[in-house]
């Protein structure tokens, strides 16, 4: 695993956005990443190491999508990893994929937006209403 981003830069962030464009990568939808050995990765992810640090990361993001309040996910909760981790730090338990410092709570179309720089997959907020804002006469 190499270490490019962590939770302390992206902490410095306040916007939904800008964390956003810090985590965003530039994947192929359907690119290969474990391949045959995808059985690791699962397996990986079932472990009660694995779900402890989960439980950890959720509750420091507050159940918020990149950590950011207003933006509270009621669905399945995602981490996702900010570092790519390989197969060979799966196997060795490599210490860093347990390491709170490098991981974030996502929701699910926001791990693809990363994972895809397509940011039209992120949830949009409700456009702020104000009184006579469709009666630009009345304003």
């Amino acid at each position: 695993m190499i270490i490019t981003r962590s939770y302390a830069e992206l902490s410095q962030l306040s916007s939904f956005d800008d964390r956003y464009e810090y985590l965003k990568l530039s994947g192929t939808v359907g690119e290969a990443t474990f391949g045959f050995d995808r059985y690791l990765n699962q397996q990986f992810y079932l472990s009660p190491e694995w779900r402890a640090i989960r439980d950890k990361v959720i509750a420091r993001d507050l159940g918020c999508d990149l950590g950011v309040e207003g933006f509270e996910i009621y669905g399945m909760i995602l981490i996702h990893h900010m570092n790519a981790i390989t197969k060979r730090d799966i196997i060795e338990r490599n210490p860093l994929i347990f390491d709170t410092r490098y991981l974030i709570s996502t929701t699910q179309n926001t791990h693809r937006a990363i994972h895809y720089g397509n940011k039209s997959l992120l949830t949009q907020l409700p456009i702020e209403r104000s009184q006579n804002d469709t009666c630009p006469w009345r304003r």
